[in-house]
Order: C-alpha cells, then structure tokens, then sequence
C-alpha cells in the first residue's frame, strides 16, 4: 500500500533537538499549558548569520533592519537588538517596543503608512522615516527643523513591466510624482535629509526586483541633480521561507489535492474549498492560495542572486559592483528569512469526531486566526505528539495512517486550521498534542484575535545551554552574546 500524500515540514536542527529530547515539551506545556507559541532566538542568530554573510561577501556597505511586524515577540526583538542589526517598525507601539530592547533611534526605520499623529512623534527623534507617499512628505516639511532635520527615504513603486502596465500598489510613490518630491527636498534640504531610495516586493521574481533596482539607482542620478546627496539603496523585505522538507512531495500532494477536486481520488478539501483554483471540466487550473509553501530557494540565496545580477543600465555590471563603484550602502528588512524556523505552535487535542459525510475532524484548543496568517491555507503538516498527562497509556487502535481536518475552538464554521485534509500516523486523543512548525513569522500575530473572549495563547522563549533547553515566558527571556 503507497504512503499518503503528506506535506513533511522542514525542521531547524534545534527545534528538531527540542522536539526529540525526552519531555522537552511536555514539561513545558506542564508548566505553561496549551495553546502556546515557542520562539527560538538562537535559531533566528543562526537566520541572521546566514544573512548577514551574503553582503560581506560582496564587500559591501549594508544594514539589516528587522521587520518587526513579522512577529510580536520580544525575546526576538532583544536578540536583533544584541546582534547589532537595526530594526524596521510599523507603528508607535513597534516603535516603542524596539526603545524598550535598546534600539537608538539612528538604528530605527520607520515603514508603512503613517498618520499625522505618528509623523509629529517622528519628528525630531532621530529616527529615519521611510516615506510613503507625497502627503507624507510634505507633514515632515512642515514639522522639520534645521535644528533637528529628519532623515528620510523615498518608498517608489510602479515599477516599469516589459510588455505590460506597471504592478499597482497601494505603497509607494509612483514615477509621475517623484520629481516633484525631489523638488520639495531641495527646497528643504536644510531640515530634511534624503539618505536614498527604498522599493519593498513581496515577489520571488528576481527580473522584476532588477526592474525595481534599476529604477531606483536612476533616481539616485536624478536626486544629485537637485543638489541632494542620497547613499542608501533600501531593497525592503520580501525574502522567503522554506516550509517543505521534501518538493516532491509537495507537489505530489498539490496534484492530488487538484485530482480531488474534479472528483478524482479521495476528497481532500473541505466544504468544497477550492484554494484559489479554477475548476472546469479539464481539472483544475492556476495558482493556489498556498503556492509560497512550495517555495525552496532560502532568503540569503534570494539576496546573493539580487546582488550578483547584471544590470543592464550599468553595462552589465552585477548589482553589488554597482553599488560599491558608486559608494552606496545596500539596506534591507527580512522579517520571514530572520524568523524562519525560529517558532513552532502546539495545541492540545480536545476531541475528535466524524462528520455526517464520514470526515474526521480533530478539534484543538486555539483558532485558525491564531496560528495562520490572513487568509493563507498551511500547507505544512503538523506533528502528533502525546500530552503532559499521556504517560505509559496505550494508543487504541493505531490503525495506521488517518486523514483527518483539523478544527479550531470557535463556533465558527470557518474557524478550521486545516481545510485540506492531513494524514496523522495515528487518530489522535483528547490530552494529545499537535505541534505546528515554522509558525515564527506572521503565523503567530497577523490575524490574532481573542475571539470569545479566548486569551490570545503566551509566547516562549526557547534556549539551549550546555546543561539542556530552557524554556522562560518570552518577556523574561534575556539574549546572550550572539
């Protein structure tokens, strides 16, 4: 009898260690219960080391920011701040949650759109403030002071598609308005300072990144003309992940999953979800919802191709040539390629039932919104660990290999965590846990609600010292040297 179709998670050597050291986790849901989210700091230096060396090696100037949007957690911010690196904030709490961990406020970047009230704040602090669009700009003119000038950096988007209309974006500033931009920092060059230029594209498309570079360098030309002194090229964040420990059978799944759907095969979807597909009577077509699960190539392989393409605007010099001949400083924010690996999420099994059409459902004690992000499909498949209060008990009736949905605590028909169907090597029972990996980069906050008045669950610090894994509320955790 073939295997299943299965989505294996690719799992960081530490957490891997964690998971496999005998009542690791036990004793921690022991102590701290479940739901709870673990954050591994040490796996995200590991992240940031890998990073890290991609701009050294091409011997460029640079600075990381952490996005911390991608995750709340505060042991994690403590981390980026210890390792030196600056950090990329959203909003005043970001900003002044990265204050508390030490951050100066020439190490902060301020991104995202941003309100009368946050620019006044802003303005003076030191911080250099990511401009999103004109009105922002001309809010910092008028609160600037020679005294105090604010750095900034102009956010472009719209950036030219061959053969076809540019990407619209509801961020940045498009082409027909940068000059005028440029314009006003001239004419405020003596309480605004232009340190470059940024782009941010959540895309995987190396060509369509080129585009961007491009673009931006060109502004860099037309900036020195108005007598502005720009040295920053921002490529933003947008550097993905590696969820699946196996392509091929990723893929595997995903045909099966499309077979499924046009009625060959076992059902694998509930309540008919499509997940972004087109259904006709030739299968089904297009791009999924969950496509960046399939993703294999690691966010400093994304930076390394970024910095060795050849721009055709500069002869056919690599990125990272350019950017030294001309003495500019590369700036990015990862978020997801710093938090890779560096979460895991585990639920207690409260029961398990069967449908009226013969579905199995596991229902847990968290909700969808608590562990995936927006409206994604997590195409990873969680681990089926006994509880704290398991012991010595026997497993009834292992029975091999089960499929089975997995269900929030809302009494919602939308709360499931899982609409594509997840084979466990066993059925599950109520004391059990499920422990969902690689949930440290939005997964954990990004649509966290509370719900029923359901507490949002505690974060954990995981660490691992010569004498084994400790595990501290995620406030309390204190980073070492990195």
């Amino acid at each position: 009898m073939s295997a299943p179709p299965a989505l294996p998670a690719l799992l960081h050597p530490l957490v891997r260690a964690y998971l496999d050291c005998p009542h690791a986790l036990t004793a921690a849901v022991a102590r701290f219960g479940t739901p709870a989210h673990l954050l591994f700091p040490q796996v995200y230096l590991d992240n940031l080391r890998r990073l890290r060396a991609v701009p050294v090696r091409h011997r460029l100037r640079h600075r990381i920011c952490y996005a911390h949007k991608v995750n709340h957690s505060r042991a994690l911010l403590a981390t980026a701040h210890r390792a030196g690196i600056g950090v990329d904030v959203a909003s005043a709490q970001e900003l002044a949650a990265a204050r508390e961990v030490g951050f100066a406020p020439g190490d902060i970047e301020v991104t995202g759109p941003k309100g009368r009230r946050l620019l006044t704040a802003l303005a003076g602090s030191g911080v250099t403030v990511n401009v999103d669009n004109p009105w922002e700009l001309r809010e910092l003119a008028g609160l600037a002071t020679p005294s105090a000038p604010i750095p900034v950096l102009l956010r472009l988007s719209g950036f030219p598609v061959p053969g076809g209309q540019p990407a619209v974006s509801r961020f940045g500033i498009g082409p027909d308005e940068v000059a005028e931009q440029l314009a006003l920092l001239a004419a405020s060059r003596d309480r605004i300072t232009l340190r470059g230029f940024a782009f941010h594209l959540d895309s995987g498309d190396i060509g369509e990144r080129v585009r961007a570079v491009e673009a931006c360098l060109d502004w860099i030309e037309r900036a020195y003309a108005h007598g502005l002194a720009p040295t920053v090229l921002d490529i933003g964040g947008g550097f993905r992940q590696v969820f699946t420990a196996d392509a091929d059978r990723f893929d595997r799944y995903a045909l099966a999953l499309r077979d499924s759907l046009v009625g060959r095969g076992e059902p694998m979807s509930w309540a008919g979800n499509t997940f972004g597909y087109t259904i006709d009577d030739t299968g089904a077509h297009g791009i999924p919802i969950f496509h960046k699960y399939a993703n294999t190539m690691p966010g400093p392989r994304m930076l390394d191709d970024l910095l060795g393409a050849p721009l055709a605007a500069h002869g056919g010099q690599p990125l990272a040539r350019v950017l030294a001949d001309n003495l500019l400083e590369l700036w990015c924010e990862p978020g997801k390629a710093l938090a890779d690996h560096a979460g895991i999420t585990v639920a207690g099994v409260e029961f398990v039932k069967r449908t009226a059409d013969g579905s199995t459902v596991v229902t847990v004690d968290i909700g969808r919104d608590t562990i995936t992000p927006a409206d994604q499909e997590v195409m990873v498949d969680p681990l089926l660990l006994p509880g704290p209060e398991s012991g010595d008990r026997p497993v009834k009736d292992p029975g091999g290999p089960v499929g089975v949905y997995i269900g929030g605590h809302l009494c919602l028909e939308r709360d499931l965590i899982s609409n594509h169907k997840v084979w466990l090597p066993r059925l599950p029972q109520p004391g059990d846990l499920l422990v969902f990996p690689n949930t440290g980069a939005y997964h954990m906050d990004l649509s966290a609600a509370r719900a029923s008045m359901h507490p949002l669950p505690p974060k954990l610090a995981v660490d691992y010292r010569d004498d084994g894994f400790h595990v501290v509320p995620d406030a309390e955790y204190r980073p070492g040297r990195p």
